[in-house]
């Protein structure tokens, strides 16, 4: 039977002081300019990515809602929003969206190199495949418990469809403006929505990150250079490009999930039930829904995220 060390005694006076000193060697390898060359990244790829994003939500959500506009494709619909509301409907939820892919990808970079070097620290050595994949879900976490109410905003943004002269279905002006009709609508489970599969969903940046990092751990060693050695933009750009694809196709179904609880035309009970509609009214194509789209998006803003923070970490360290 174990027992709890009372306080202010010997062992309780230990214990404190192991965590303490677990703490602080946590906190010196959190790095500044892992955040900034994060954040540098995803706000670039996010503006010049920004309208296939739009596209890859629509499509999936596309559940039969009859104000939902048809699409017959990625081109028909960029031309149909082009037509309708211009290069502002393209840019869409642009703002959150900014937000969110420059917080994300600063904290996510900024929490996974923290934890990566403190276990390589405690390890004596570089980490293994499964602890790349750990950190990264710790990290991916961590990032989701701050930023879900962005993407909640986000979501919603780029579901307002034009309403031709009546704009009285426009319900948002903006991220802030959706932020605070949101909360006094629905409180802090309406910021929180699609929360669960988001959590889920931390294995597709675990995966990834843990491609990527085998990536170049193999290619440096073939190469016999450092583990750490810098290598060029072509380089990074293409273990980025394979690594995102091999979690984007691991873990896509849970980003149709998320966007339909997250979705304000639609009352799903939750996670359990979105599936259930959709795998019923649509089957296992319904969970595909838009993944072309995001693997054209997703592809080349994970190579332009990542050659941007190689670039910029390596400047600023």
């Amino acid at each position: 039977m174990s027992r709890t060390a009372l306080p202010g005694t010997q062992e309780s006076d230990s214990r404190s002081f192991y965590a303490w000193t677990k703490l602080r060697r946590f906190f010196a390898h959190v790095k500044y300019e892992n955040l900034v060359a994060g954040l540098s990244g995803g706000v670039v790829s996010t503006l010049m990515l920004h309208p296939l994003d739009l596209v890859k939500i629509r499509f999936a959500v596309s559940d039969g809602l009859d104000l939902r506009p048809k699409y017959n494709g990625i081109l028909h619909c960029m031309r149909t929003i082009w037509r309708q509301e211009g290069l502002r409907g393209l840019y869409q939820g642009v703002t959150p969206n900014v937000w969110g892919a420059g917080a994300s990808w600063g904290l996510y970079f900024f929490f996974y190199n923290a934890i990566k070097a403190y276990k390589q620290e405690a390890n004596q050595g570089d980490l293994r495949a499964s602890q790349h994949l750990i950190s990264a879900a710790q990290a991916g976490a961590l990032t989701l418990c701050i930023t879900n109410p962005i993407w909640v905003t986000k979501t919603q943004l780029v579901l307002q469809y034009d309403a031709g002269v009546d704009q009285s279905k426009k319900q948002y002006r903006g991220m802030v403006d959706a932020l605070v009709k949101i909360f006094r609508r629905e409180g802090i489970p309406g910021l929180y929505r699609g929360f669960l599969p988001g959590l889920l969903g931390t294995s597709h940046g675990a995966l990834q990150f843990m491609a990527y990092e085998e990536l170049k751990k193999k290619y440096n060693k073939h190469r016999s250079l450092p583990l750490e050695a810098k290598l060029n933009s072509f380089e990074y750009i293409t273990m980025a490009g394979f690594s995102k694809i091999f979690a984007v196709s691991a873990t896509y179904p849970y980003q149709v999930v998320r966007a339909r609880l997250q979705d304000q035309h639609n009352n799903y009970m939750g996670m359990v039930d979105v599936i259930r509609k959709t795998w019923g009214n649509e089957g296992i194509y319904g969970f595909y829904k838009g993944m072309i789209p995001n693997i054209i998006k997703v592809t080349p803003a994970c190579c332009i995220t990542f050659a941007v923070y190689e670039t910029v970490s390596h400047v600023l360290m």
